[in-house]
């Protein structure tokens, strides 16, 4: 490496400690995200098995 990359490596290091980049804070968080997809899909199972077993036992004698 030369010295004027070291260099650029180095601002470029300060800057960023001394300035960070804020986070974004719009949306939900990931546990909230992840109980909606699964209710959901538990929602769905819920919904096959249901059907399922209603076609079963409409066929049964």
């Amino acid at each position: 490496m030369k010295f004027s990359q070291i260099a650029y490596l180095l601002i470029g290091l300060v800057i960023t400690l001394k300035e960070p980049t804020a986070r974004d804070e719009r949306g939900l968080s990931q546990s909230a995200e992840n109980a909606i997809l699964i209710a959901g899909a538990v929602a769905v199972a819920v919904a096959i098995v249901a059907a399922i077993r209603s076609f079963v036992l409409s066929r049964l004698p």
